[in-house]
């Protein structure tokens, strides 16, 4: 999930980006959809990269999941895509998703367009980054494994 910290979400502009690279104004964009369109975002503009964001858990004031376990879970749970049209969704229907997928969040300061949010983000991220889902395979030296035999 270390490719969360390339992906942003912009206020006030659908879908997600990639981050390219900044610039001496702001920061160079990538749409991530079909398109691949490249903009410029003003300094001004409120960018949230993905990896800084967590779901807020009712355990603790202050505790709170990161969104990439959020988004693992609902990989393992839901597979390629979520089938829950998030846009038509209830807000019941929101809660019951989430609730399935971690059952402690906060349902005081998580709100059901906060949902709607992950559903759509996984299903973009799930399209265009479905690498971002594979689990990296620490390769073992062969050195390591050599002294493990001898032993």
């Amino acid at each position: 999930m270390e490719l969360l910290k390339e992906v942003a979400n912009i206020s006030g502009k659908p879908g997600l980006y990639r981050i390219v690279k900044p610039t001496r104004t702001g920061v160079i964009v990538e749409s991530l959809d079909q398109k691949k369109e490249k903009t410029v975002v003003g300094g001004s503009a409120k960018v949230s990269v993905l990896k800084d964001i967590s779901v807020y858990l009712s355990d603790h004031q202050d505790s709170s999941k990161p969104l990439a376990e959020i988004l693992m879970a609902i990989h393992q749970k839901h597979g390629e895509q979520v089938t829950l049209d998030a846009k038509n969704a209830s807000n019941a229907d929101l809660f019951a998703f989430l609730g399935d997928i971690e059952p402690n969040f906060d349902r005081e300061r998580v709100y059901p367009s906060d949902i709607r949010k992950m559903v759509i983000w996984y299903n973009i991220i799930a399209k265009n980054l479905p690498e971002m889902f594979e689990e990296k395979i620490e390769e073992v030296s062969p050195s390591i494994e050599q002294e493990n035999d001898e032993s």
